[in-house]
This record gives structure tokens, C-alpha cells and sequence, in this order.
């Protein structure tokens, strides 16, 4: 039997796999790729029942854990991925916020070990591209930066890695959405207002064209349904939701192998 490519997706919480990646790995699981997510944390300063975030008095971290974690696995199914692994670690919440103290904090981690994990993991899966976010964590999140660090010593430890890319929003579509989203009444959520807002078009690598799996991404996002922070994404108009969502922008800054890559597969020249 000949072997099945594998993709392989570290995200730092429940919701990150739907609202940054879930168009390649719909893309390329309706191909036969093996897809496996990652999850670092278990987001349990999302927010709650009450609707209170992390950083609110009473917010109910018990059930915001549970809830993210079903929540996860419908729409990491929803999305492609075959396997789902979580490393367990608390959400560290966003900067600044006590949380970052706690010693179970994921971005209090131990560097080294996490990331022989994530590197075992990737060999066990034979994964010969792996997904991550920047070293800016797309939008600065404490967790999302640890996540970069973790799998960027990963790959290096692996066997089998041969890509590293990471999602990226260039320049100049963000600003186009920014300025007609700011021109209606939408709530934008903190990854999208905070997200770094001078990726150079010219520095993407990879576009993958992904509007057939908008739809899919959207439904993917709505069963995150626990945070209400994307709500606006759900009830999007389409056309406005693809400009952000219907393409696919990806970074390469690691890489093993030297085969050619001309910008529309990351996977494009391996065996």
C-alpha cells in the first residue's frame, strides 16, 4: 500500500485549528492526506457559560474546559483531521493576566521536552509538513508565541519534518477587510484587531486557493459556539468571510529538503 502524505497542525487552543488552517486540511484530507492536530492547551480561560472571559471574577474555568473540548473535537473532525492530540497544558491567557504565573501555564513550559514531544509525535505520523504559527503568534497571544518556539525546536528534532510553514494574513487583504468590516457594526475578535499588520505580500510562500471549503470553515468556526468573541464571523456575509477566509497564506521558514516550490502546494516536490 502506497504511503499516505501527512500534514501535521500545532495550534495553541480549541478554535485556533478552524479559524487559521481548517482550508488545507480540508483541502488536502478530501485528497487522502493524513491530517493530525495538535492542540497545546485545554482553553480553559475561553469564555464560559455566563458568557465572562478568563479574566472576569467567577469565570467558570471547569466548564469552559469541558465545553472547548467537545467543542474541538466536532469541528477538528468537521475540518479534516484524523487524529486529535492535546498536550494538556493550561491556557496561559493573554498577556499580562495572572495566568501567565501558573506553573502549569503552557507558557511556562519546558521547552525542550514539549517539544520532543510534538517532534515524536510528527515522526510517529510520518508528518512531512508541519503547521505552526509565526514567532509574533499571528496576534501577539502568549501561548500562540510558545506554540512558534515548541515546534520550531520540533522539526529540528524530528526525523521526518521537511517543511515548516506558517498562516499568515498579508498586508494587504487584512487592511481590505479591516476597512470594509470597520464600516458596519461587526465585533471584531482580538486575533483579527491585533493580528501583525505588516506581512509583505512578497513574503508569502505558499497561496493556497481554498474558497470550495468556505462554507466548511464557517460551520467550523459556529461549533466553537462557547466563543462568542468570533460570533460575527459566523453570521458573515459570504463574499465578506471568503475575503478573509477563501484564501490561505502561508510562510516558509524552515526547511529540510530542497525540492522546487512554486506557490500553490506545500507539499509540492516531496515523495
Amino acid at each position: 500500500m502506497t504511503k499516505r502524505p501527512s500534514l501535521l497542525c500545532v495550534h495553541a487552543h480549541p478554535d485556533d485549528e478552524s479559524l487559521f488552517t481548517a482550508g488545507i486540511t480540508s483541502y488536502y484530507a478530501e485528497r487522502g492526506y493524513h491530517c493530525v492536530l495538535v492542540t497545546c492547551t485545554n482553553g480553559q480561560f475561553g469564555i464560559d457559560d455566563q458568557n465572562r472571559a478568563g479574566s472576569q471574577e467567577g469565570h467558570n474555568s471547569l466548564v469552559t474546559r469541558a465545553t472547548r473540548a467537545m467543542e474541538l473535537q466536532y469541528a477538528g473532525d468537521l475540518v479534516g483531521f484524523e487524529r486529535q492530540v492535546s498536550l494538556g497544558f493550561s491556557d496561559s491567557g493573554m498577556r499580562g493576566w495572572p495566568h501567565n504565573d501558573l506553573s502549569e501555564a503552557f507558557i511556562n513550559c519546558d521547552v525542550e521536552a514539549t517539544a520532543t514531544v510534538i517532534a515524536n509525535l510528527i515522526d510517529e505520523e510520518d508528518a512531512s509538513v508541519v503547521v505552526t504559527y509565526d514567532e509574533n503568534g499571528y496576534y501577539g497571544h502568549p501561548d500562540h508565541v510558545m506554540a512558534n518556539t515548541v515546534t520550531r525546536r520540533a522539526v529540528e528534532l524530528s526525523r521526518s519534518a521537511q517543511r515548516l510553514f506558517y498562516p499568515v494574513t498579508p498586508h494587504s487583504v487584512m487592511s481590505e477587510f479591516l476597512s470594509r468590516a470597520r464600516g458596519t457594526d461587526m465585533f471584531l475578535p482580538a486575533w483579527i484587531e491585533h493580528a501583525v499588520p505588516d506581512i509583505a505580500d512578497d513574503s508569502v510562500d505558499v497561496v493556497m486557493k481554498v474558497s470550495n471549503f468556505s462554507a466548511r470553515k464557517q460551520q467550523a468556526i459556529a461549533l466553537h459556539a462557547s466563543q462568542t468573541d468570533n460570533r460575527d464571523l459566523v453570521t458573515m456575509d459570504p463574499d465578506m468571510f471568503e475575503l478573509l477566509f477563501g484564501t490561505e497564506y502561508y510562510q516558509l521558514p524552515w526547511r529540510r529538503d530542497a525540492a522546487a516550490l512554486r506557490g500553490g502546494d506545500l507539499f509540492e516536490g516531496l515523495s
